[in-house]
């Protein structure tokens, strides 16, 4: 495929999304996410749904999907080109009519128990198989055309999907909240995403936790959370070593009292399922 036509056949929500980043607000043409080369507090970058482009009123340069990839990357055109090939499926399908917008949505066909052997061998590779009951194997269409992955549901009844070639939402993305009825002390402990929160039943295999679980799902969905969190009387982090999770770290801590910031026990590593596949 040539660059013209990944411009025009692979989303732009989508390559963001792989990247693990999220709309700060949106409507249905037009959405605005944080910069991608620095950090801030408020959204400059303009996304336009219908042209598949982006813009950074910060430093009023244009975007396309291949040239976000350069910058995340930090790689070349040819290197930007290889990682969008596997979004070949998603072909942008916004279409103008009398003033609104008609997109073609995904379609989730079936979700049962983890059957397939390829999902089977992913969890094992993330040494988290013994947690399959915690998600569920999702079979999707999107342009209809079949796909499988590993389903984690949030409170919005959407899923993230993840298997060894795809990450992606299906659905409004939102954050997990897990309560726990024992949870007498008040505790919660916050993940950064469903993979750690895995690792983390897995270590604790005796399965005696009695504080709630919140899963952000993404650093972008803390905005979400702020308030539910002040509300515990202790908080235990498990976020990922990079400038992300260490952001949510730092807004954490002015809001909130009695924190216990637990990546300590992963430092050198991204996250907690990165320290226990190396352990």
């Amino acid at each position: 495929m040539n660059c013209q036509e990944i411009k025009n056949r692979v989303g732009i929500r989508t390559v963001l999304e792989s990247f693990n980043i999220f709309p700060v607000k949106e409507n249905q043409r037009i959405a605005f996410y944080f910069a991608l080369d620095r950090s801030e507090n408020v959204p400059s970058l303009s996304v336009n749904f219908i042209k598949n482009t982006a813009f950074d009123f910060g430093t009023g340069k244009s975007y396309d999907v291949i040239s976000i990839v350069q910058v995340i990357n930090k790689c070349s055109v040819s290197e930007a080109l290889e990682y969008l090939s596997r979004f070949d499926f998603t072909a942008v399908n916004f279409e103008e009519k009398k003033g609104s917008v008609v997109q073609k949505h995904y379609e989730i066909v079936k979700i049962t128990e983890i059957k397939h052997p390829a999902l089977i061998q992913y969890l094992q590779h993330r040494k988290v198989y013994e947690q399959r009951k915690l998600v569920t194997e999702v079979l999707y269409k999107i342009n209809n055309k079949k796909y499988f992955g590993i389903g984690f549901k949030n409170n919005s009844g959407g899923f993230e999907i993840r298997s060894k070639y795809s990450k992606l939402c299906l659905g409004m993305k939102d954050v997990t909240l897990i309560k726990n009825d024992l949870n007498s002390n008040n505790e919660i402990i916050l993940f950064e995403g469903f993979f750690d929160f895995l690792t983390y039943r897995k270590i604790n295999t005796l399965n005696d936790e009695t504080a709630d679980y919140l899963i952000l799902n993404s650093t972008a969905m803390f905005f979400k959370v702020e308030n539910t969190l002040m509300a515990y009387d202790k908080l235990f982090l498990f976020l990922d070593n990079d400038d992300n999770g260490k952001t949510v770290r730092q807004m954490v801590e002015k809001k909130c009292r009695n924190i216990e910031d637990c990546s300590t026990l992963y430092i050198g590593y991204k996250d907690l399922n990165e320290w226990f596949c190396k352990h």
